[in-house]
């Protein structure tokens, strides 16, 4: 019977990805075949070996879903945390132990995918994997096109510049003294569209992430969902493998 790393299984089965499956593991959280684990290499054969999380037995997912959500405003992007605040986790019901595909912070609004596949979480959240998310952002004062070329070519962000992005203006308010901005980015740093608009002096006013790999959510409600279909999926992991 065929081997697995262990972080592998425990993201196949849903519990959570494969970078979270290792600080469990290193954590001593994990036990298997009654023995707490704490080495990254372990490997287990699934079909003989008893793995527990939490006081559960962990088996692999037989079906994956994979949801599309517009979050809203208000929510935390984790499924527990220590002040009880609304999470994703409250407004998708579903059978199956979904986690978040990486985040949106609790002031951002927009597309969010929950997957119960950790082979895909993997796939889509490493730094390696190029996938386009795009954000519609409404910044305070009036953005002129020098500052959008600086966008487009990247900015310094705390010790890192941005790679390259696509943007454009899409409405100028000057009556409000605000701008609006469409922003495509591939990169996944720690709310990196915020930071980006400070870098050119633009406090951002309203953060909107509108599609993920060209999936958008304009159809979809603040705080409602659906499945994405075979199609939808095939396209975000060919996203990544074309670049």
């Amino acid at each position: 019977m065929e081997e697995v790393r262990l972080q592998k299984y425990l993201a196949n089965a849903g519990v959570c990805s494969r970078r979270k499956a290792e600080e469990l593991i290193l954590d001593g959280k994990i036990i298997v075949n009654g023995k707490i684990v704490t080495e990254l290499g372990t490997k287990i054969t699934p079909k003989l070996d008893k793995v527990m999380y939490n006081g559960k037995v962990v088996k692999e997912e037989s079906k994956y879903v994979y949801i599309l959500l517009n979050k809203p405003i208000g929510y935390i992007t984790t499924s527990k945390e220590q002040f009880g605040r609304d999470s994703v986790m409250d407004l998708v019901k579903v059978k199956e132990r979904i986690v978040p595909v990486g985040r949106l912070d609790m002031y951002t609004s927009g597309a969010l995918i929950l997957t119960n596949d950790g082979n895909f979480v993997y796939q889509v959240t490493h730094p390696k994997h190029e996938i386009d998310k795009t954000y519609t952002v409404t910044v305070k004062g009036i953005v002129t096109d020098e500052e959008v070329g600086r966008l487009r070519k990247g900015v310094k962000i705390d010790d890192y510049v941005t790679k390259e992005a696509k943007v454009k203006i899409l409405k100028i308010e000057s009556e409000k003294n605000q701008s609006r901005l469409e922003i495509t980015i591939h990169e996944g740093k720690n709310r990196q569209i915020r930071k980006m608009c400070e870098a050119i002096n633009h406090n951002v006013l309203a953060l909107h992430r509108s599609k993920i790999a060209g999936i958008g959510v304009k159809d979809l409600s603040l705080g409602k969902w659906r499945y994405l279909n075979e199609r939808e999926v095939a396209k975000i992991l060919n996203q990544y493998i074309e670049k």
